[in-house]
Order: structure tokens, then sequence, then C-alpha cells
């Protein structure tokens, strides 16, 4: 068999033969594999031996470096791919030049974004990394010139990202893009108790659907994540659960459109959040992600309530993009200005300081100046807390990239005008000597204080007292800045902790359950859905190496560490009579 193969296949299965060795082979092969000594030439100009075969190769001994952009979906994406990885025994690194293989997840929203995943790509290729590319953007337009000869994983596969990396690594291209399907319906994607390595282990985000009902002109990641696919509600509490007796004590959930969450499967967005509620321990939050006008209007009560709880965050996005019917009918956008206004005016009536984040686009095409001076009214009118300001990029393929371009000249200009105005006033400082309740979650960028979330999920900062990490505890603020307040705790204050659960380490795998790790003892394949074409096996040595949360006791490690070693004894017998498949 080649070590390597030019043309793009279709699927593993087209370069899989009876001499290639199987995960199972490879484990065991590893003890037997000793380094030659090789005597040194003393002739300088001796060519050095070419690369080894592909076959030679083993996979699962290599370091991978991933690189997410984009939404938290797309981050949600990133950490199960690195969860997979590691679980296989690879191992995943922040030092991208040490990396064996460079595992790029893109976003497809805006032009700058597929710049930098453009040029990351160049960079990979001119330091000889494998690469392996995922995300929208490969999803979306896979046939791109810069994309060829480069192994692909769609945004419905990553369940199988380990077998496209192993490939990969083996000199081969292997492109998985399919749509997964159960009885002709489509699905939203991976399974959600797949293992999952948290970028911030107090932090779980769940994707509660894939894909949304809108065809709006200028979005180019329908394209890639395709129509609403929603997650049972059954699997999304019991990953919130899993997720609590993680150590986890904050949940965002999120998609491309959480307000149509479920009318794909005959329920809706507010009974999901009723059942998640419910499994909220006290000491832990939950944060909504974005939702359309058009899909929150019929479920105003319902969500207003929801809203209140204390274990939920007073927080909505809700993008408007324009406050021009106009231009909003030009985008397809299924909503008019007065909708919009009318959630936000009841949910401000309801849910009294609810902060409402939204996004604007300036320049779309078409927009005049009267479209534009109408969103400044709105964004003078609303004093938005949290803006996402957009200048709008033609996103090729796209209705709108076809429409008459506003000049560009003009859209920089909106954009800063726009900007000026955000910056113009400060939404916090009435705040200063409120004494609040804030949840600890992370760093800052600078590193000199943690940050917080009050109720209304507005950013607190607080001093750096680890202590307080993971915590829920009282402060009074006594300094606000324009996206910030910093808070001091209250001597007097109980500590809440979410959860008696230790949060796991940074970079430990989430998701090796009891049934999990059974599975892998018993050697039976586990797929990543009933769908899934191929099934993917763990090797054992791989998850006897991980540091699972229960073998942290320094006495009961002891013990552990024996039993596995018998454990693995008896599994190699099993094994040895077993055809194992890829």
């Amino acid at each position: 068999m080649p070590a390597a193969c030019d043309s793009v296949l279709e699927d593993i299965e087209d370069i899989v033969s009876a001499e290639d060795l199987k995960p199972h082979d490879r484990q065991f092969v590893r003890k037997n594999v000793f380094p030659k000594v090789r005597k040194r030439n003393s002739q300088k100009n001796i060519q050095a031996d070419d690369d080894p075969p592909s076959d030679s190769i083993i996979p699962g001994a290599q370091k991978i470096w991933i690189r997410t952009w984009g939404c938290s979906h797309n981050n949600s994406d990133g950490e199960y791919m690195a969860g997979q990885l590691a679980a296989y025994g690879y191992k995943i690194t922040d030092n991208s030049a040490e990396a064996d293989l460079w595992l790029l997840n893109s976003c497809t929203v805006k032009n700058p974004a597929e710049d930098h995943f453009r040029n990351s790509i160049k960079k990979a290729q001119e330091g000889k990394k494998k690469v392996v590319l995922a995300g929208c953007v490969p999803q979306a337009q896979p046939r791109q010139d810069y994309l060829k000869g480069l192994s692909i994983i769609g945004v419905q596969q990553i369940d199988r990202v380990v077998e496209v990396v192993e490939e990969t690594i083996k000199g081969h291209s292997v492109r998985l893009l399919g749509q997964k399907k159960d009885n002709g319906k489509r699905l939203g994607g991976a399974r959600l108790d797949l293992p999952k390595i948290r970028k911030n282990p107090l932090i779980e985000i769940i994707s509660i659907n894939t894909g949304c009902l809108n065809a709006c002109t200028y979005c180019k990641t329908k394209h890639a994540r395709g129509d609403l696919a929603s997650y049972p509600i059954e699997e999304l509490v019991n990953r919130a659960k899993q997720s609590f007796q993680e150590g986890v004590c904050e949940i965002w959930l999120t998609s491309e459109d959480t307000g149509a969450y479920g009318r794909d499967i005959g329920t809706d967005l507010p009974t999901l959040l009723w059942k998640l509620v419910e499994a909220i321990p006290e000491g832990a939050m939950l944060r909504l992600g974005m939702t359309n006008p058009p899909y929150i209007l019929e479920h105003l009560e319902e969500m207003a309530k929801i809203l209140s709880h204390p274990r939920v965050y007073a927080f909505l996005h809700i993008p408007v993009q324009s406050a021009s019917d106009s231009v909003l009918m030009d985008m397809k956008r299924e909503y008019c200005v007065a909708d919009f206004k009318q959630v936000v005016d009841f949910l401000k009536e309801k849910v009294p300081g609810i902060t409402i984040a939204t996004d604007i686009i300036c320049g779309f095409p078409g927009e005049t100046d009267e479209d534009f001076q109408e969103t400044m009214k709105l964004v003078e009118q609303y004093r938005f807390p949290s803006l996402f300001i957009n200048q709008f990029y033609p996103r090729p393929g796209t209705p709108a990239a076809k429409m008459h371009q506003v000049p560009a000249a003009v859209k920089k200009q909106r954009t800063k005008d726009l900007s000026q105005l955000f910056h113009s006033y400060n939404p916090y400082d009435h705040k200063v000597g409120e004494r609040q309740r804030v949840l600890v979650t992370e760093e800052s960028f600078d590193s000199n204080y943690y940050v917080a979330h009050n109720p209304f999920y507005e950013q607190v900062l607080v001093p750096k007292d680890p202590l307080l990490m993971g915590k829920m505890v009282e402060v009074n603020i006594y300094e606000a800045g324009k996206h910030f307040m910093k808070g001091k705790p209250v001597s007097d204050a109980r500590v809440y902790s979410a959860s008696v659960t230790r949060p796991l380490g940074k970079g430990e795998v989430s998701g090796l359950t009891e049934e999990f790790i059974h599975t892998l003892q018993k050697g039976t394949n586990w797929k990543a859905h009933p769908s899934a074409e191929i099934p993917v096996k763990a090797p054992l040595s791989s998850w006897m190496a991980l540091q699972l949360p229960w073998q942290q006791e320094g006495g009961g490690l002891k013990i552990l560490s024996v039993s596995l070693a018998l454990l693995a004894v008896l599994v190699m017998f099993y094994y040895g009579g077993m055809k194992t498949e890829l």
C-alpha cells in the first residue's frame, strides 16, 4: 500500500486494507518497539534519510494543537474534539510550535475570521505541520483552492475526529462532510456525552440544536450548519447533570438560534429551560444564548418567568441587525423593528434590570443614510450595555453578495459613528455602591483580577483570592467602567459552592463516565451517534493513563493502580481473540 495518497478520499474505508495495523494492534506493538542506535557519519555532506513511510508511524502518540475561531457553538465543538483525541492518547498542547498536527476549527461569519483561518493554514504548511480543518468554512465551501489536498472534518462529524487525525498523521487526505440522519430525519450532530476538554473547567457549553429556520441573505453559517435539528430534552438535561457532577458551576446554552429550539421535535425552549432549572444546584447559574425575535415573541410570558429565576442569568442576546424595516426585509430577517421593541420592552418591564445584548450590521447593501440614522436612534433609546457592531462583509455564495454594495468608505464611517455612540454612555455608573451577588468563574486577560458575573450577567472584577474561584459571593461595587464593575467581597457574606465535587483540572477530560470506561474495558465498539458509519475505539492504554476524578486520594490510587493492572492483563487476554475494526 502506498505511503500516502495523492487524491482526496471520500471516506476512510477507501484506504483501510487488511495489511493496516488496527488500533488494538498498535497499542501492543508500542511495547515491542526499541530505538535503534545509528552510527554517526563524519561526512557532513551525507544527505539525511527520508521521512519514514507512513505505515511505520503509530497514531495516538503525537501532540495536537487546536485553534478555534467564532461562536460558543464552535468552541463547544472544539472542546469535544480535544476530549476525544485526549481519550485516545494524543496530547493536547498549547504550544503550536511543538505540535505534530494542527486542528484548525474555523468560523465563516466574517471575512477577517476566514482570513485568519487561511493564514493559519499557510503557516502550518510552511512549518511542515500536518493539518486537519474543521468548522463552518470548509463545511460551507470545501472546494476552495486553499483547502485542496487537506483533511476536513464536517461540523456534524466531530465524533470522528480521531479517525481523521489518525489518517492525516499517516499521510492521507480525508474528508468527512456528510449529514447525520436517523430514519431519514436530520440529527443535531454528535452525541452530547462524548469526552471533552473544557477550555474553562467551571463552564460547560451545551449546544441545544444546530442550524436554524431562517434564510438570511447575508449568512454563510446556514450553508454550513443547515436547517434546524434539536437535541432531545432528556439528553440535554443529562449533559447538564453530568457537568455539575464534574464541578461545573455555570452552563451556557448555545446554538445558531436558541429560540427556535424544539420546533422540529414537537417541543419548545421554555419546556427545555424549566427541565434544566430543576437540575441546577444552588450556587450555579444558567446563561441563555442568542435568540432571534420571531421565535421568542410567542413565549414572552414564560421566558420572563424563567429569566427571573434566581439560578438563571437575567440576560438575553437578541440581534436586531438594523432599525430599518426595509433593510430587515432585504436581509430576510422575518420580523420588523416593532417586533424587536415589543420583545425588549416586555422583558424590561417583567424582568427589572435584565441585560439585553444585540447585534447591528453597518452598511448592508441598499442601506441609506436615513436607514442608518434609524439604527442610531434605536441605540440611543435603549443604550444597550452589550452591543456587537459589525461592518458588513459580503460572503461568497450568499444573496447579499450579489446585491448593490454600499461603498467601503461609507460602511467604515457608519461603523465608526455607531461605535462612538456606544462609547458615549456608561451603563454601570449608577451601580457604584450596590451590594451584588456574583459568581466567580475565570481570570481576567491582564491576570490582575478574577472575573465574576452578577445576576444580570454583568462583568464584575474581584480580587484574586483562590478561595473565590467557582464560588458565589456577595461584593460591594466600588468602581465602574464601560464594560465592567469592580467589587470587594463583603466580610459577612455567605459563600456558596455549586458542588462538593472538585472541578476537573485544566486539560482533564470530561465525560469519562463509568459507562464509557466499561465500554472500553469490554472492547465494545462505541459510536458517536446511532447513524455513525464507522465505529471508533479508544485504546485501553489511553484511558488507563488519564487522571480520573476519583483517583485523587493517595491510598486509593495505589489500590486502584493494582486493580487496573490486573484488569489490563485480563483485557489483554480478552482482546487476543478479538478482531478489532477501525
